[in-house]
């Protein structure tokens, strides 16, 4: 199943009904397929061809869109990546992936004009003119008539999403139609969209999250309301006024529209389906969503952008922090885990052990390999399965928690530490925002947990979040943080990722004083 085709089929089915909204500009799905004709034969008239890569660095505004679908017509490759990259990323990116084009705005206008690359691509603007050859509006309004259709096949590439390449180079994941496919039905499934939904669209399209709201918006005649910068309160108004049905979003921008000092002055009484991704959600995070949306389907994703889906957690209320069971074209296992990528899928641990989470590559929804990348390829990718990276543990339910990540399990005095449940019991403390930990080196222990604090309240002192996590959290004594540093913010990447990277590297700013260390 090629992806214009679909297209297609939406607009045939119902032309009229609402497709995109940004602002007060509204596209029907025959408006959007008539724009969609115009770039598409532009892009051709320029040299676009069958699986060209054309790299596009837009936010999430309409033009991205018309792009995407006339590329999918084309043929050619939909490379995007993030919009605040610097010069030598995107030299990275472009010359990575020999780009024919490279379609941008103002925000990456300087990193896309300094960058020197192997083979000059086509610089196509949006909103900036100077020194591109050739800016969207004229795509559209100087289109010829047509273009000539190519023959394409459903295992044809479609895309190319860079992963965020916090621990080195990105790495190009190209994704075939059949596969974006397969993760758009899957996403409508596991999510229970129905016709004629409507979601915010927030996540950027360099990321799978997304490229998904996007695809099952299109595929159910359904409207994607375009959010290019993320602010609480302009999402607010767009979840009020557009009478948005569903969202799929990070856990902090949950946390940041819940949180609004104005969130009780709209009417979000729409919204009954909500998901996240991307990272762990706090269960108290989990309970303001619950009292202050009332949603009918809380759904938790985990997946990733080589094969979109993991496993689905279909009602998250009922066992905060699962990641639930194996998708609808999945199965996973645990294996031994091993920093140096030496474990098999035969090295698979007990229930309730602590491994390696795998994931089986035999889905339509899965990759085959990284793009010119056969080293990350022959790591990730052992006899058909893909190995996540990430740390999870199988309960007597036959669910799935994530745990951390191979690289970020803290070892003290021999015993496994991870994260997330040492993080989890700081932010049920009424005075923490959020809480991050990290091993941090000892020459007693090895490693100690180090906590970085982000305080609801200044209030709050080390020696009351040690006495919470040792009477009522009631963690093992070996996983109290031995160390309390209180910070600004959280390092995160584009979508909410934390970068524990930087914490442990000093890249941070203190809200006040000096670490507190804990007896």
């Amino acid at each position: 199943m090629k992806l214009g085709t679909l297209l297609d089929f939406s607009v045939e089915r119902y032309p009229n009904q609402v497709a995109l909204v940004q602002g007060d500009k509204t596209y029907t799905y025959n408006q959007l397929a008539k724009e969609v004709e115009k770039v598409a034969a532009s892009l051709q008239r320029l040299g676009i061809q069958k699986q060209d890569r054309v790299v596009v660095i837009l936010k999430n505004r309409f033009e991205n869109i018309m792009i995407y679908w006339a590329l999918q017509k084309l043929g050619a490759i939909y490379t995007p990546i993030n919009h605040r990259l610097s010069t030598k990323e995107v030299e990275y990116c472009v010359n990575d992936a020999e780009a024919k084009a490279i379609v941008f705005e103002s925000s990456s206008h300087n990193a896309v004009l300094s960058a020197t690359y192997a083979k000059k691509p086509i610089l196509i603007g949006v909103e900036n003119s100077d020194g591109v050859d050739i800016s969207y509006n004229e795509l559209v309004e100087r289109a010829p008539n047509g273009y000539e259709e190519p023959e394409l096949d459903e295992n044809d590439i479609s895309l190319m999403l860079y992963t965020s390449g916090t621990t080195g180079k990105p790495k190009g994941v190209p994704r075939t139609h059949r596969n974006e496919y397969a993760s758009a039905m899957a996403h409508i499934i596991q999510n229970q969209y129905q016709l004629w939904e409507s979601t915010l669209g927030v996540m950027p399209l360099y990321h799978t999250m997304g490229i998904r709201s996007m695809l099952s918006m299109t595929f159910l005649n359904g409207k994607l309301a375009l959010l290019p910068d993320f602010d609480a309160e302009e999402a607010l108004k767009i979840l009020d006024q557009e009478k948005i049905t569903s969202v799929y979003l990070v856990p902090t921008l949950y946390h940041d529209i819940l949180s609004h000092e104005n969130f009780e002055k709209y009417d979000l009484s729409s919204l009954k389906k909500i998901g996240y991704a991307g990272a762990a959600m706090t269960t108290s995070l989990v309970n303001k969503c619950m009292n202050l949306l009332k949603p009918n389907v809380f759904v938790n994703h985990y997946g990733s952008t080589e094969v979109y889906t993991f496993t689905i957690c279909p009602h998250v209320p009922d066992k905060p922090g699962s990641a639930g069971k194996a998708g609808l074209h999945q199965n996973i296992r645990l294996v031994t885990p091993d920093p140096d990528g030496n474990s098999l899928p035969e090295d698979v641990v007990n229930k309730g052990e602590v491994g390696e989470i795998i994931v089986n590559l035999d889905s339509i929804e899965a990759f085959k390999g990284y793009w010119n990348r056969p080293d990350a390829t022959a790591k990730a990718i052992r006899n058909g399965w893909y190995f996540t990276g990430d740390l999870g543990m199988i309960d007597e339910d036959g669910d799935l928690f994530v745990v951390g990540r191979v690289d970020d399990m803290i070892i003290s005095g021999g015993e496994n530490i991870h994260p997330l449940e040492v993080e989890d019991c700081l932010t049920q403390h009424p005075k923490v925002k959020e809480a991050t930990v990290v091993g941090e080196l000892d020459e007693r222990w090895g490693q100690i947990v180090s906590a970085y604090i982000v305080a609801a309240d200044d209030s709050v002192t080390a020696q009351e979040l040690d006495e919470f996590c040792k009477n009522y959290a009631k963690i093992s004594n070996f996983k109290r943080p031995r160390k309390y540093t209180f910070v600004k913010e959280i390092p995160k990447s584009p979508v909410g990722k934390i970068l524990r990277r930087k914490l442990r590297d000093g890249e941070f700013e203190t809200s006040r004083g000096q670490s507190e260390p804990i007896s």
